[in-house]
């Protein structure tokens, strides 16, 4: 398959990956495929999708690109517009709530002077807006950044984390 909307096209590495998971599903079914799509995507290409990206999975997996801008748009793991490139998600849900979440929240926040949504000046970081449930409330309070969990967190243990990150 091949896939170019206007004059953006998938890259070969990016067609190989989509169609890894193609095969995953049964024939005819590969907008199952979209959720891997829109992450090898947004991956390769500096963190978030363009209208014409979306257009070009749309293409490729031979769907409505309605369809692929409603999932890009209702799942917290893309991001639509640029970012930062290490993104920082704090679960805000009762569990981390509890063990101190909104302390984690506001001492990231202090760190690099900037709220949930915004992205540091240099580009390097971008504090998601709230994420309601990470799924792993025994390790509360915890974040994900960059896709990799961090659990009972303090400040001290946020600060490791971001100080680790080039």
């Amino acid at each position: 398959m091949s896939a170019q909307a206007g004059t953006v096209a998938l890259s070969d590495h990016v067609c190989a990956e989509i169609d890894r998971w193609i095969e995953k599903f049964p024939e005819g079914q590969q907008r199952s495929a979209v959720l891997a799509a829109l992450h090898a995507v947004q991956h390769e290409t500096g963190g978030y999708l363009t209208p014409a990206l979306m257009n070009a999975v749309a293409d490729y997996l031979e769907m409505p690109p309605i369809q692929v801008y409603e999932v890009a748009t209702f799942y917290s793991m893309f991001e639509t517009k640029p970012v930062g490139r290490h993104s920082i998600s704090v679960c805000t849900n009762i569990s981390c709530m509890l063990r101190g979440a909104d302390d984690i929240v506001a001492h990231i926040e202090n760190r690099l002077g900037i709220r949930t949504g915004e992205s540091t000046p240099d580009g390097k970081f971008y504090l998601k807006q709230e994420e309601e449930c990470l799924a792993a409330c025994c390790g509360a309070p915890m974040m994900m950044v960059d896709h990799r969990y961090h659990e009972n967190l303090t400040p001290a243990a946020v600060d490791e984390v971001l100080d680790g990150l080039e």
